[in-house]
């Protein structure tokens, strides 16, 4: 079983206006409400998929509802915690000559809930994954990946870490089966530039002797670098044309790559399988279909 979690997820209400202006009302042309945090994003695409999974984090209010109904309507399974306080955040992103996005805090967790939580990651047994996908909200312990990956140490489970700065390096010393830094947040880590194909391997390799077990970097347009903790790298381009989409493409990527590897147990088919969704999610208004994942899948090869 694949466990995802999402600590503060969202309604993006995207809507899309003609001459963005302050000095008077604005009035949008196109509008539309989606599930949105990151690891909802891969549990959404590995459901497509068809991998098994069961999606975990926190849900409030009206707008909770709703999320979690817009998953059941896309069969994933869902486990949220439902807190009493306070509504699931909406996220608004104004499209526009010069887009605007404006993304809430979310609701106050009380500690408890938290407690219950991480009580609740308990139930993954050896031979599962747990994905760790997004910040932690400014309001929840700042070290509750830590917190959760302690009381899985002694089991066998496959964790995979898509977070960025500090949060990702706290993770390392629990030996992650993955980790996805894209190669901006891969230069982040050790206040460096890494844009060519030797740096992005040398800083993947530094990141293996932390204790990464295997270091994925997205790198847009360019496609993507696995590096594996025995040495071998491998790489994928991306398809051409021109991306309509940005949200979503990095989780997408991360629910390709474990979809191939449950289905093969093969490093460079799983590459491919994440480039493909990743691709297929950046020529889509929202998350990639899996007749688009596979059409894609199918064009790319790997070096």
């Amino acid at each position: 079983m694949i466990y995802t979690l999402t600590l503060n997820p969202a309604l993006d209400y995207i809507m899309r206006v003609e001459n963005l202006q302050t000095s008077d009302i604005n009035r949008s042309v196109f509008e539309e409400l989606h599930y949105g945090g990151k690891g909802i994003n891969v549990s959404v695409v590995l459901t497509r998929l068809g991998i098994k999974n069961k999606a975990l984090g926190f849900t409030a209010g009206f707008t909770g509802e709703y999320l979690e109904k817009l998953l059941c309507d896309e069969g994933v399974d869902c486990a949220f915690l439902r807190i009493p306080c306070g509504n699931t955040r909406i996220n608004v992103k104004i499209e526009a000559d010069n887009g605007i996005d404006i993304n809430a805090r979310g609701p106050e967790i009380p500690a408890e809930y938290t407690e219950k939580l991480i009580g609740f990651t308990d139930e993954i047994k050896d031979g599962d994954c747990l994905v760790l996908a997004g910040s932690v909200p400014e309001n929840m312990p700042g070290d509750i990946y830590e917190t959760v990956l302690s009381r899985l140490e002694n089991k066998k489970v496959n964790v995979v870490a898509d977070a960025t700065g500090d949060l990702l390096l706290s993770v390392l010393k629990y030996k992650p089966f993955l980790i996805k830094p894209n190669h901006l947040e891969l230069g982040d880590l050790f206040g460096v530039s890494a844009e060519s194909d030797g740096d992005i391997v040398f800083y993947g390799k530094k990141l293996i002797s932390m204790g990464a077990q295997n270091v994925l970097v997205s790198r847009g347009e360019k496609g993507a670098i696995l590096i594996c903790g025995d040495g071998k790298v491998m790489s994928v381009g991306a398809v051409s044309g021109e991306p309509v989409n940005t949200v979503g493409c990095g989780d997408s990527m991360v629910a390709g790559f474990l979809a191939g590897y449950i289905e093969k147990g093969d490093y460079e088919y799983a590459l491919r399988m994440g480039a493909a969704a990743g691709s297929a999610t950046a020529f889509c208004r929202a998350l990639a279909s899996e007749k688009d994942i596979k059409n894609i899948f199918n064009t790319l090869k790997t070096n």
